[in-house]
């Protein structure tokens, strides 16, 4: 998936290229350095960290679940 096609704030399954392991984990494209396309980075879910978007194989958008029964039984 090219970085043209990435939407800010949402989110993605995603395989980081360094790691030889094969693992999946979700990011989010953040916004936090600037809303220009050329600050884009990736929020690694669980952290606090932010990672450059060509260190991560982008695999497809991480859709939600369309049952919303987990988020209204948290309300």
């Amino acid at each position: 998936m090219f970085a043209a096609t990435l939407v800010p704030d949402a989110f993605y399954w995603a395989r980081p290229l360094k790691r030889s392991d094969g693992r999946l984990t979700v990011v989010q494209i953040s916004t936090v350095f600037g809303v220009d396309q050329d600050y884009w980075t990736l929020a690694v879910l669980g952290s606090d960290q932010h990672q450059m978007i060509g260190d991560y194989e982008i695999v497809a958008l991480a859709e939600p679940p369309e049952d919303q029964s987990i988020r209204l039984a948290a309300e």
